[in-house]
């Protein structure tokens, strides 16, 4: 009886840890979100340095000022297929925990939606398609007016070696 209770606790407390202030963003035509604290800040396109024998989804680092900061593709990250980038692309500037300390990465969007607060009665965890579809780096699925957003948990969007690849453009 004990254990069940301490497992609803836990997950009571990682639905409250999902609560929160998401800035929400399109990829393809489906809305995502990550929470703003992970959010460094938002900047349009500008050139991108390609960095030879890199996974195709890194587009490279761009020198945000003074500092070099790798950039991937959200959507050739998903296995979307690419787009040609227009005046709405834009690239989020967020922090994620890396083997060693945290890193700045860029990532490319097609388009910046809004800043939503989204209360935990509203966020049901991702569904599970099974054992062959890796999923852990979805945080939740929230439910809105507007339809679902895809809650990413920015700091597994990335594998672990692919984080120490990008700490080394860096």
């Amino acid at each position: 009886m004990e254990t069940i209770a301490k497992k609803m606790n836990q997950a009571v407390m990682v639905m409250d840890e999902k609560e929160g202030k998401y800035l929400t963003f399109m990829l393809a035509d489906e809305e995502y979100g990550i929470g703003i604290l992970k959010i460094k800040e938002i900047i349009g396109m500008m050139p991108i340095t390609t960095v030879p024998q890199t996974p195709a989804f890194v587009k490279g680092v761009i020198n945000l000022r003074g500092k070099v900061i790798p950039v991937i593709d959200l959507r050739l990250r998903f296995g979307m297929k690419a787009i040609e980038y227009s005046d709405r692309t834009c690239i989020i500037v967020v922090e994620i925990e890396g083997e060693a300390l945290n890193i700045m990465i860029g990532i490319v969007v097609d388009t910046v939606s809004e800043v939503l607060n989204i209360k935990k009665q509203e966020i049901e965890d991702s569904p599970k398609f099974g054992t062959k579809l890796d999923t852990d780096f979805i945080l939740g699925m929230a439910k809105t007016e507007g339809g679902v957003k895809i809650l990413l948990d920015i700091d597994r969007v990335l594998r672990s070696e692919e984080i120490m690849l990008l700490e080394k453009t860096t």
